[in-house]
């Protein structure tokens, strides 16, 4: 990545303005899970060590233009200031004068985060007015939010236009160095995982990793789309019509290319996670259960696979993995790879229920590298151009 990060950058004494993704889970007026926060706390930590004052703008769920109370980012601000010790102001605004006014009283050593970004329409569609107002906020601009780079908003893409330099906080920075390094230049074996529910959200990633990984895993309900494509009787499984023909193709690919596709699977008779449950090698999935996991042997096999690979990425479940009785293979892959990761390998994961699996496994510790950005992730894995990366400015 030739573009600016913050470390380029005089910060003493300038007015930082950093998009951030502080988009977490609230519930009843306090955050509940505060990983996004904490993810980009160093880059925060840095600006007010040097002398600069962090300027924080994000969005927060999907207010749809509106002001909307129970998405306001006051809860957040509450949790940066127990999290850093700082004094964490709030702008009731995040442009116009009840914004530019808080940043007025900005002291040395403490932090403003603005009101949610999306309480404006115009964010989402990158207004260059609405960017023209937010870069009025700051003499410097960091991207710190890698889970929003794949949008081409005003806070991510339209305000670079107007502030520069506009570089890379530490996160982002972090984020594609991993990310990066696994699709240039990744220690082999380089093993992938993708599991989720559908291939649809997926089949680009499937197709630019056949020719960079060693072995391709697939689990999660887009099995049944490819057991459709081989012939197979799927049940009630889920299958995406659509994208059977997609399948097949990357079934003709070479041996050596070819997705693994799960041997044995756990049906069950419904989705609820308290009926009858039985394991069925692939071929004899009943007409009338549902696929729901990945079976006990290709948990075994996988695991193997992944013991000996010195990269992995994992992006997606195995199964329905919210339901216990179905988590089985989900976990086991984490513990997998958690093991891999303890033994040398190189370990990615990213996508919001491939971390939250790590956390229900308690092994989000474990892991190298996890990522913030679900859709940025899968994204930059496709071999895409993020706009929220591309708009920063050139290191030359």
């Amino acid at each position: 990545m030739n573009k600016m990060a913050i470390t380029d950058v005089p910060l003493s004494g300038k007015r930082v303005l950093v998009r951030v993704d502080f988009n977490v889970p609230i519930e009843n007026g306090k955050v509940i899970d505060d990983t996004r926060i904490r993810e980009s706390m160093p880059t925060i930590n840095m600006i007010i060590s040097k002398g600069g004052r962090p300027i924080l703008m994000s969005h927060l769920g999907r207010p749809k233009g509106k002001v909307t109370p129970q998405f306001s980012l006051r809860p957040v601000a509450a949790k940066l200031a127990e999290l850093t010790g700082k004094t964490v102001r709030f702008a009731e605004d995040c442009v116009g004068p009840a914004a530019e006014a808080e940043v007025g009283r900005l002291s040395d050593g403490e932090i403003l985060l603005l009101e949610n970004l999306r309480f404006h329409p115009e964010e989402e569609k990158n207004d260059p007015e609405f960017a023209s107002k937010l870069a009025r906020l700051g003499d410097i601009y960091v991207n710190d939010a890698f889970g929003s780079a794949h949008r081409a908003h005003a806070s991510t893409h339209g305000v670079t236009t107007f502030l520069k330099p506009a570089v890379a906080g530490l996160l982002m920075q972090k984020e594609i160095g991993y990310l990066g390094a696994a699709l240039a230049d990744p220690k082999r074996p380089f093993v992938a995982i993708m599991g989720g529910a559908k291939i649809s959200g997926k089949i680009d990633v499937i197709k630019n990793l056949v020719d960079k990984v060693d072995t391709l895993l697939i689990g999660g309900g887009m099995m049944f789309t490819f057991y459709r494509a081989a012939g197979l009787e799927i049940g009630k499984s889920l299958v995406e019509a659509d994208r059977i023909s997609e399948a097949e193709n990357l079934l003709k690919l070479a041996p050596e290319k070819q997705p693994i596709l799960p041997s044995d699977v756990l049906v069950a008779d419904a989705l609820d996670g308290h009926t009858k449950t039985k394991t069925v090698p692939k071929q004899a999935i009943p007409p009338d259960w549902f696929g729901v996991d990945i079976g006990p042997a290709t948990q075994k096999e996988f695991s193997r696979i992944i013991g000996e690979a010195r990269t992995v990425v994992w992006n997606g479940p195995m199964g329905i993995f919210e339901k216990d009785a179905f988590a089985g293979g989900t976990l086991a892959i984490a513990q997998a790879i958690a093991e891999a990761t303890s033994r040398g390998a190189v370990s990615i994961v990213g996508g919001g229920d491939s971390v939250a699996a790590l956390a229900k496994a308690g092994l989000t510790d474990k892991i190298t590298h996890v990522s913030t950005g679900g859709g940025a992730s899968l994204e930059f894995l496709e071999g895409k151009t993020l706009p929220g990366v591309a708009a920063l400015t050139e290191r030359n």
